[in-house]
Order: structure tokens, then C-alpha cells, then sequence
């Protein structure tokens, strides 16, 4: 459900609670804080239409509305549906085309069911739905501009493509297949239709290699953060090792049928917010 334009940063925090962002949102400073339950809010609502009911054209529609809103917002009118941006965006500065970036991202899964795109189309579908998403919050954390778009870029696809490996039965289940069509060519697999990939006894051979590239983000994301002040890397340090307990987990699970779902390890969770998340 698109969030209304009186959405206050109280309900958006009501909306992120059940996401696994929440703990790592939820250690920040009130105002950071509220700014970043904002974010979530409007990455909540555009990936709300992009994946909800309604037809194709209705879903455009209200990603229209959105990038409308957006506009609206930079320009100083009234900004619809990104009303709670506005204070947010006099105090962190967000850049517009990280808002439309993540638009464009939800657009690319309502114009087509994403079926083993290049290495290259789903390199722009992660820098849009994931890496953009940290361009902003970075700005909120704090961290230098060339430190901060670096450690968005990294944590952003080492992120999504954790995403992608462990949801690769749920999303062939609504018609989707987002490994890339490069690791099937290779592995010698022509028949890329999702069900039909699903069905194969054992895709490690297609895995593996996405594998490998989201470890080299991650290990980049984290030789990042290294060197950054305590305040400014917690939240996304907290993520950087919830989603890596999740890849050792997949890593060990392997990707043969029937592949278990792996769910948030809430211990690694909870040890993450511990470790950072005291002041």
C-alpha cells in the first residue's frame, strides 16, 4: 500500500518494524533516525507498487505519481506523497536522482518479469534498488561523499545479491530469475525458464560465481568501514554483518534441491546491534 502524504516518521518506524532494517535504523540519533524511517517509507511504497496487485499500467501509474512527487519536492511545490521528505531533505541534503533511481529500479520489475538478464542489467538493477537506497542513507550517517558513495556502491550489491541467492525459489514462484544469464551460458543450461530452473537438481555451478562477487563486495564494504569513526559506520556495520551471516549460510547450505529457506539469523542480529549499537 503507497504511504500517505501525512505519514509521520512514527508511522513509518510502525511500517519498518517488521524489516530487517529496523535494529539497525532504530540505534541512530532521533533526528537520523527519523530520517531514515522516512527512506524506508518511500523504498517501502515504491516497492509496495511495483510488487503489489493491479495491472502493469496501474503500477506505472503510481510509480509516475511518485517521481511526480519527487519532482515536486526539489522544485519547492507541493510534494504529494513525499511530504515527509521535506525536513529530511533541508538537513541531509539528498540528491533527487538517488529518489528517481530507486523509482527506475521498480519500474524495471513492472515493465518486465526480470527472467536471467545480463551481468550488466542486473548490475543497474542493484546499483538502482539497493546501492541508491545507501547513497541516501549514507548522507545521513555521516560519512565523507567519496567514502560514502563507495561504501553504497559495496554494501548496496553485496546486499541485493545476497537477496537474489537466497530468494531464488520465491521469486521463480512469481515468475522472476534474477541470476544472470552469463553463469547459465556457462554452465551450459539454455532453458531459462524460471520454473524449469528451479526444478534442476543442483545450481551451484550457476551460484557460485554470484557468490564469490557479493563476498568481493562485502570484503570491499567492510575495508571501507575500517578506518571510518564508530558514529558514522554503525548502522550499515550492523547490516554488513547480518547479511554476511546470511551468505556463510547459504555458503554452507549450498544451492541443490530442496534448498531450505535461510530466514535473518536473529543471534547474528542481535550480536551485530550489541557490538554497535551501544553508544
Amino acid at each position: 500500500m503507497t504511504a500517505l502524504p501525512t505519514e509521520t516518521a512514527e508511522a513509518a518506524r510502525q511500517r519498518a518494524r517488521k524489516s530487517s532494517f529496523y535494529r539497525a535504523m532504530a540505534i541512530l540519533p532521533r533526528e537520523k533516525r527519523d530520517a531514515m524511517f522516512e527512506i524506508y517509507s518511500f523504498c517501502r511504497a515504491v516497492d509496495d507498487i511495483a510488487d503489489g496487485g493491479g495491472s502493469r499500467a496501474e503500477k506505472r501509474a503510481g510509480l509516475d505519481r511518485w517521481r511526480r512527487d519527487i519532482e515536486a519536492l526539489y522544485a519547492g511545490r507541493s510534494p504529494g506523497l513525499a511530504f515527509g521528505l521535506v525536513a529530511p531533505l533541508r538537513r541531509f541534503g539528498f540528491l533527487r536522482e538517488d529518489f528517481l533511481s530507486v523509482i527506475d529500479g521498480m519500474q524495471m520489475d513492472v515493465d518486465a518479469d526480470i527472467v536471467a538478464p545480463d551481468a550488466s542489467l542486473l548490475d543497474l538493477y542493484c546499483d538502482r534498488v539497493a546501492s541508491a537506497v545507501g547513497r541516501l542513507s549514507v548522507r545521513i550517517f555521516g560519512l565523507p561523499e567519496t567514502e560514502g558513495i563507495a561504501l553504497a556502491h559495496h554494501l548496496g550489491r553485496a546486499l541485493q545479491l545476497t537477496n537474489i541467492l537466497r530468494d531464488i525459489d520465491e521469486d521463480a514462484g512469481v515468475g522472476r530469475l534474477y541470476l544472470p544469464r552469463e553463469n547459465f551460458l556457462a554452465a551450459g543450461i539454455v532453458d531459462l525458464t524460471p520454473s524449469s530452473i528451479v526444478a534442476l537438481p543442483d545450481l551451484e555451478a550457476v551460484c557460485a560465481p554470484l557468490m564469490a562477487q557479493a563476498k568481493k563486495h562485502f570484503d570491499q564494504a567492510d575495508a571501507l568501514m575500517a578506518p571510518r569513526p564508530r558514529d558514522e559506520i554503525r548502522a550499515p556495520k550492523i547490516m554488513f554483518l547480518a547479511y554476511s551471516a546470511i551468505w556463510r549460510r547459504l555458503s554452507a547450505r549450498g544451492f541443490a534441491r530442496p534448498r531450505e529457506k535461510i530466514k535473518m539469523p536473529k543471534m547474528a542480529l542481535l550480536g551485530a546491534v550489541l557490538a554497535y549499537g551501544i553508544f
